[in-house]
């Protein structure tokens, strides 16, 4: 059966759509313990809302706040609450998130059905997912990269997600998982690609046909991206997303959509993005600028916030006026043999107002010393770029979906001035 030709507005219109549609396909399993199809999962939505509202007294507009793992009761809750009492409004809000303060502090985002409906589209549109796909969640449900591309973005599209049983991500089981779901791609960020990776080296294992690898919420370097496509014979697409956007802004295409380009974050997808000044004029190509996106996936603004509403983030290192970007170091690095993680970070300098520092982490058998770091750096970066000074260490302080925390890094790292 066909999907509707008409738009929906609403993510809960979407998945009743895909329902509709493929009623009973495979919606979501947990490998060896549990399926349900399309027609189960959403009469088991339908009767999460009811009893919402029947016993808790929850009502169309109040808050309902969940705290799982990655199992089927809190996929079963992706945006739909209340559905079956009453219609769902565009312009309802369906998702509460906080941003992981990669940059700065959490801020609240509240993202409307319309927001969700639109970044599903478009996940759905530029990886063309269908009823015959199939992913592996590695990603936690609480984040915007897990929920809104591996688990909604399937589900609208008809095709089926599997719950690790551990209810997180194992490398010891991932292969396993993937092959008994038939799986035909996954979504990670930059550190579980790598842990995967690392895995493979030393114990390989069969792994599906997959129409391709996806890498999202930090920068992936080259290096990586190369060593994942040889290793599992899929193209690499790499994308950015942030939670204000409901996840998706741009991303490489697949292979026959067009070129992809390692390092680059690929194309706007179903929205408008320009690159501007801090006075909120277009620069020219290949000058410096801030992205700034468009679209009905954009939440209207943080919840209670006006400060931050205000303000422009720019994620630079300026050291005495020059403008450096970390994830340019970060690529460098990344790129050494003998460097497994990697993240640069700016710390106050007296002379120079910020100076840029690293931290790094050997791989295993690796003796690497903070002058090998600064000698790469020195062959791959102009002078004002290499960091000034190299931490070699076991552990980075990361978010719970693994992502590395500039922020906090340094605060990590490096001790505060005496007064």
């Amino acid at each position: 059966m066909a999907m509707a030709t008409t738009e929906a507005t609403t993510l809960t219109a979407l998945l009743k759509e895909a329902a509709a549609a493929f009623p009973t396909r495979r919606a979501v399993a947990v490998p060896g313990r549990l399926e349900l199809t399309h027609a189960a999962l959403d009469a088991l939505v339908d009767a999460a809302a009811a009893r919402l509202a029947a016993d808790a007294g929850v009502l169309p507009g109040h808050v309902v706040a969940l705290s799982f793992p990655n199992t089927v009761e809190n996929g079963s809750h992706g945006g739909g609450a209340a559905g079956s009492l009453s219609p769902n409004d565009p312009s309802d809000v369906a998702l509460f998130l906080h941003t992981s303060g990669t940059t700065s502090r959490p801020k609240g985002v509240p993202l409307k059905q319309r927001n969700l409906a639109a970044s599903v589209r478009n996940i759905r549109s530029v990886y063309r997912l269908a009823e015959t796909d199939a992913t592996v969640v590695v990603l936690p449900l609480f984040h915007v990269h897990g929920l809104l591309c591996a688990l909604l973005s399937s589900l609208a599209s008809g095709a089926s997600v599997a719950l690790p049983a551990a209810g997180r991500f194992s490398a010891s089981t991932f292969w396993a998982d993937m092959r008994a779901s038939g799986a035909t791609w996954y979504t990670a960020v930059p550190t579980i690609h790598q842990i995967i990776l690392d895995r493979h080296a030393s114990r390989p294992e069969a792994y599906p046909a997959l129409r391709f690898i996806r890498s999202c919420s930090a920068s992936l370097a080259p290096a990586i991206l190369e060593r994942l496509e040889a290793a599992f014979s899929a193209p690499v697409l790499e994308a950015y997303a942030m939670t204000e956007a409901s996840h998706l802004m741009t991303s490489n295409p697949l292979p026959e959509d067009g070129p992809r380009k390692p390092g680059s974050v690929g194309r706007a997808v179903g929205q408008e993005l320009a690159v501007l000044d801090e006075e909120g004029r277009l620069v020219a190509a290949g000058s410096p600028g801030e992205v700034c996106v468009r679209g009905d996936n954009v939440t209207a603004g943080y919840k209670g916030n006006p400060e931050a509403n205000e303000a422009a983030f720019r994620e630079l290192i300026n050291r005495g006026g020059e403008k450096i970007s970390p994830i340019e170091v970060d690529a460098v690095l990344l790129g050494l043999p003998g460097v497994a993680q990697a993240v640069s970070f700016g710390v106050p300098d007296d002379k120079y107002g910020e100076e840029i520092n690293c931290a790094v982490i050997p791989r295993d058998g690796s003796a690497l010393r903070e002058e090998e770091v600064l000698a790469h750096c020195r062959r791959n970066l102009a002078s004002f770029k290499v960091p000034k000074k190299v931490f070699i260490t076991d552990d980075l302080p990361k978010t719970a979906t693994g992502k590395i925390q500039r922020r906090i890094v340094a605060q990590h790292f490096v001790q505060p001035t005496s007064a």
